[in-house]
């Protein structure tokens, strides 16, 4: 992979070298021509001229570094580690999601289809661990295009979820920052892809994979693939089909994630307390046995406030009661929200290659189509910030839950314990409960998330090699891409 960009950049290195040698090689003739101060003629020159003597003329040590200079031929000049099929294989990858998270070169935090809050089914590759934006991913020694939208700090990345691997020939990671030839997307290095491009005869493959443990026992697996090659000793041609499906598993089916508390596992309680039923520091009691919410609602305008509530305990209970299921307490969302969301992908592509003139003129053209889509859900979402304000322009309730008049008919208390201030016009003046919690339960529980994304690419151009001009230009090489959609 780098050696390429070098060879084809081998004209203005080789002028490079030879600007910068010129000077260099001057002075040190310059220095070598000064005889030594081994006679009296000799030493009294440089008293003459006022210099202090016995002094000795110094060469500064010059050393050019740079990603340009050539090297021997088994020395490359950034640490690229290479990925074959069978090494993929090796390492228990099936999935890209699996490549990034058994890559050592990958760090830190990217998105891959594995996640479903804040994820699109996009798979982004992040080396060095500074956001997958500076990241240069490449295809057959070519940029890709990264989506308008990603989930790294800045906004783009490009999936690597559609370069299946039955396709690929081997990955070149370019694991060094690559700024100075490829440029500031390249930050952190280069992930390049090879797909295959000579393949004879045909090969059809396909997998199915289930679930047995728990609730979650219909997460199905299935891929299945064909790749197909023909060609002689002047052409190639390649073509492949891929279809992959999975099905959602719910963190609710697992007993290692139904609970959003990860204290037993030395974690944090991550649950929320924005839950239906709960105003202040008092919470609905739904009924006997019952955990989890349910459709009841309290009786509307039957105390004054939370506290005649609290004190009466028919339908409400104190949060801090010890007795009292932590799922009124707070809201565990993981009852809501699958662990890893359905996802399915379709792939296609073609490859052509001749060669009109030996190696020395080359004429090739691709074709890649990719689809994804991608089914995610997430919690309903909390009612806040409060739409009522204070005279200073804050929420009435802060950013714990909203404030509800008295008058709302299905408000269960009857006098408030604030008036609405005069920021809120018509309203200001209303008697009104504060700090009361509401998520959507009822008609739609969850919030769903579906995304369906598309990639073309198609590609015709021209290649050679150069040796036909001497010697000196066998490891020389060009490429024109003189259409690209």
């Amino acid at each position: 992979m780098t050696r390429y960009v070098l060879k084809t950049l081998g004209f203005v290195r080789a002028t490079f070298v030879v600007a910068a040698g010129i000077p260099l090689l001057i002075a040190v003739s310059a220095f070598a021509q000064e005889p030594a101060a081994s006679t009296g003629a000799a030493a009294a020159a440089p008293a003459t001229s006022g210099a202090p003597a016995g002094g000795t003329a110094e060469v500064e040590r010059v050393v050019v570094t740079g990603s340009n200079i050539p090297t021997a031929e088994e020395v490359g000049p950034n640490p690229v580690d290479t990925y074959r099929t069978e090494d993929i294989a090796r390492i228990g990858v099936r999935t890209t999601t699996d490549l990034v998270q058994k890559l050592p070169g990958v760090t830190g935090f990217s998105v891959n289809q594995n996640i479903a809050n804040g994820g699109d089914g996009r798979v982004e590759i992040n080396l060095r661990g500074i956001f997958a934006k500076e990241t240069l991913v490449l295809v057959d020694g070519r940029r890709v295009a990264p989506s308008l939208t990603g989930t790294s700090i800045g906004a783009q990345s490009v999936d690597i979820g559609a370069f299946p691997f039955e396709l690929v020939d081997h990955v070149d990671i370019l694991k060094d920052g690559a700024s100075a030839v490829y440029g500031s997307d390249a930050v952190a290095g280069v992930f390049n892809v090879f797909f295959k491009k000579k393949f004879r005869g045909l090969e059809i493959g396909g997998s199915y994979g289930n679930t047995n443990a728990g609730k979650s026992n219909d997460a199905a697996e299935e891929t299945a693939y064909l790749l197909a090659g023909t060609g002689d000793d002047k052409t190639d041609i390649v073509v492949f089909a891929k279809y992959e499906d999975r099905a959602a598993i719910y963190s609710t089916d697992r007993g290692l994630s139904k609970n959003g508390n990860f204290d037993r596992w030395g974690g944090f309680d991550a649950r929320s307390g924005s839950h239906p039923g709960r105003q202040q520091n008092g919470v609905f009691i739904l009924g006997t046995g019952t955990s989890i919410y349910g459709p009841n609602t309290p009786t509307p305008h039957a105390f004054a406030n939370v506290q005649s509530a609290l004190a009466a305990g028919t339908e409400y209970q104190s949060t801090g009661v010890t007795n009292l299921s932590s799922d009124r307490v707070v809201f565990n969302f993981a009852r809501l929200t699958p662990a890893i969301p359905a996802a399915d992908k379709t792939n296609l592509y073609a490859a052509y290659t001749h060669d009109i003139c030996d190696k020395y003129l080359t004429v090739y053209s691709d074709f890649k189509f990719s689809r994804s889509f991608f089914d995610s859900a997430l919690a309903p979402v909390p009612f806040v910030p409060d739409p009522f304000l204070t005279d200073g322009g804050a929420p009435l309730s802060g950013q714990v839950g909203i404030t509800v008049p008295t008058q709302n008919p299905f408000s269960p208390f009857s006098v408030g314990d604030t008036v609405l201030p005069a920021a809120n016009g018509v309203y200001a003046g209303l008697p009104s409960t504060t700090q009361v919690r509401y998520r959507g339960l009822g008609d739609v529980p969850r919030r769903f998330s579906k995304s369906t994304f598309e990639d073309y690419m198609f590609d015709i151009g021209f290649r050679g090699e150069m040796g036909w001009l001497g010697d000196y230009f066998k490891t020389w090489s060009w490429e024109k891409l003189p259409l690209r959609r």
